[in-house]
């Protein structure tokens, strides 16, 4: 390409009659100006988040990557890498070069909660990651089946006391199993956990009745709560959702320490520039002030928590504790 491109300008500046060294002059910058085209043209940004296309996850990856893309001025690209609980994306982002092109949006399972679930995790959540930014907490919330006999969390927790429920999760280890052990505990009482592949599944036979209930994020179950198929009985949170204000919290019941937040948030790979995870901080307080993540949260319910990095840091910190705790208090295993 380049030697055409001599070719053609020394043919046109030679028939100018230029000096030699003019036309070198001349024939070097146009050579350098494709090369910063090219330069230009190639830079792209990849998101990569570890859940498949279509989930809730997928859903504020695009609106995010999207918004981002206007900010960054050019392609930001969703890279959709499922598997090993979250260890494949993480492990993928580890790998990448550290120059902020490679971002990580994880929930918090597989930053906070992976490291005391598996005891040969293949990455380090803190040495391999540069945290950005927080951008959602998604507070859980119980619900039940449209056809279940428990009408409010008052039933439902007087029967676990009593004889006991079964209650679904998406997977061993999930904010899901996380809430009900803290149910468990709370309570005193008698749940049959029940695992399954994901969120949907869960979901679906909660709402056919082949389990009792299911603590879930907000924004995955509201289409079903706004259809009647599902009923919400308690928050898992310290405070109600501005999606569901009249569904009590679990302090409100009596229930302390139900507190379930599936946050999601950007990393970088470990070695990122310090000023580049402060300008890739900026621009995603810049992204969670539009109008397109703010209608977002209104209709899903999640709250935009944009903050520091070193905020960030420190709820990761403060979360891999709590959840570590309450796993090995639990003896929660990948097997159980």
């Amino acid at each position: 390409m380049f030697h055409l491109l001599y070719a053609g300008v020394a043919k046109r500046l030679s028939a100018a009659h230029l000096p030699i060294s003019h036309l070198f002059k001349y024939v070097a910058a146009a050579v350098l100006g494709v090369a910063a085209v090219g330069a230009q043209a190639q830079t792209s940004t990849s998101l990569v988040i570890a859940f498949p296309a279509g989930g809730p996850a997928d859903s504020l990856a695009r609106i995010v990557a999207a918004q981002l893309e206007k900010e960054l001025k050019h392609p930001v690209l969703v890279e959709n890498k499922p598997g090993g609980n979250g260890a494949i994306a993480a492990s993928y982002v580890a790998r990448a070069r550290p120059d902020g092109q490679t971002l990580f949006l994880s929930s918090v399972g597989a930053i906070s909660i992976n490291p005391a679930l598996y005891p040969k995790l293949i990455y380090d959540p803190v040495k391999d990651f540069a945290p950005v930014s927080l951008l959602v907490s998604v507070p859980e919330v119980l619900v039940v089946g449209a056809k279940s006999p428990y009408a409010d969390a008052q039933a439902f927790v007087a029967k676990v006391k009593s004889d006991g429920l079964s209650m679904a999760s998406s997977g061993v280890g999930s904010m899901p199993h996380m809430a009900v052990a803290q149910l468990k505990l709370s309570t005193k009482g008698k749940i049959l956990h029940v695992p399954y592949k994901g969120a949907a599944p869960a979901i679906t036979d909660t709402i056919g009745g082949q389990v009792d209930g299911f603590i879930g994020d907000v924004s995955g179950l509201m289409p079903h709560i706004q259809s009647g198929k599902a009923k919400a009985l308690a928050i898992a949170a310290p405070k109600r959702s501005s999606v569901l204000p009249d569904v009590p919290t679990f302090d409100e019941l009596g229930i302390p320490d139900v507190y379930a937040n599936n946050w999601y948030g950007v990393f970088a790979p470990k070695g990122t520039p310090a000023d580049t995870v402060a300008a890739l901080n900026t621009v995603l307080a810049n992204v969670l002030k539009t109008s397109e993540l703010k209608a977002y949260a209104e209709s899903t319910g999640v709250e935009l928590s944009p903050t520091t990095p070193q905020a960030f840091a420190d709820l990761m910190r403060d979360d891999t504790k709590k959840w570590g705790d309450l796993i090995r208090a639990e003896g929660i295993t990948v097997d159980n």
